[in-house]
């Protein structure tokens, strides 16, 4: 906390005597720190945090505000919040009891009024906060936040947290059909379309596998992929009389997705990587 200094003046018969000069140091009975419940976040997903208020002196704190920015960041002119707090979240405890629900403010950032530590205790406030668009989401990105504790009877004091983004592929499959109104023995396609929301490649080692059983049963079938022809037993297996259709593992790759701020708004945009496959044969 701080340091003081502080020195005498002695005068007598129009002289003037300095004394020695004496330091002091005041030391806050109050500490805070703050956790996330888990290291990672992911889009869409939700952080909780935990913030542990300390009092070590003798005497109570009343009236104390909490806030925390929410990772706030700036993006040109427009600040932007990669967080937003979940309503009716916030739980509050002394000592491990369960106390009333303080008052929160959940504009540009969350304010929590209304905390008391008695001398000698421990405050806990709990709530959950949701990864909103404006968190970054390419590899190794992070978000840092702060909350601020204030109040009467004490300096401000502050903790930080970081949270790094989940890293890895995250797949998705769509599957469509053309022409959807065939003949008999006329010829059939089906087009699976692999996409990666994550910010990373999902590579052979991921043993990417995609399965179906073609019901009609397709013959003399034909099989791209992102087109370019490929052939069993390399890249598929195909039983014709069963339909069962399968991919080797690690025959498929997809790329990791791209990510674009607007650097108006601050939102960011997820183009996913794709990988294409089709299979043709006849009904």
């Amino acid at each position: 906390m701080a340091t003081f200094y502080n020195q005498a003046t002695l005068s007598y018969n129009g002289i003037f005597r300095t004394s020695n000069v004496v330091v002091g140091e005041v030391i806050g009975s109050l500490t805070v720190t703050k956790t996330a419940v888990g290291d990672t976040y992911s889009a869409g997903g939700n952080v909780t945090y935990v913030i542990s208020i300390i009092n070590t002196g003798t005497t109570p704190f009343t009236g104390l505000s909490l806030t925390d920015d929410l990772g706030a960041y700036q993006v040109g002119d427009t600040t932007v919040y990669p967080l937003e707090y979940v309503e009716n979240s916030v739980l509050y405890y002394i000592d491990g009891v369960i106390q009333p629900t303080p008052t929160v403010t959940a504009t540009n950032g969350i304010e929590i009024t209304g905390i008391s530590v008695p001398a000698g205790a421990n405050a806990t406030i709990i709530y959950n906060t949701a990864v909103t668009g404006f968190a970054p989401l390419s590899e190794g990105a992070t978000i840092v936040n702060s909350v601020t504790v204030t109040g009467d009877g004490t300096t401000p004091i502050t903790a930080t947290e970081t949270v790094t983004v989940e890293g890895g592929a995250v797949l998705s499959i769509s599957k469509a059909i053309s022409p959807a109104t065939v003949s008999e023995n006329d010829r059939i396609t089906y087009t699976f379309v692999i996409s990666n929301t994550g910010n990373a490649e999902a590579t052979a080692a991921d043993n990417v596998i995609v399965t179906d059983t073609f019901d009609p049963i397709l013959s003399d079938i034909t099989v791209t992929l992102n087109g370019v022809t490929v052939t069993q037993p390399d890249t598929y297996t195909y039983d014709e009389t069963t339909g069962e259709f399968a991919t080797v593992a690690g025959a498929i790759t997809v790329p990791a997705a791209t990510y674009t701020q607007d650097q108006t708004t601050g939102l960011w945009t997820t183009v996913p990587g794709t990988a294409t496959l089709t299979v043709s044969g006849t009904i």
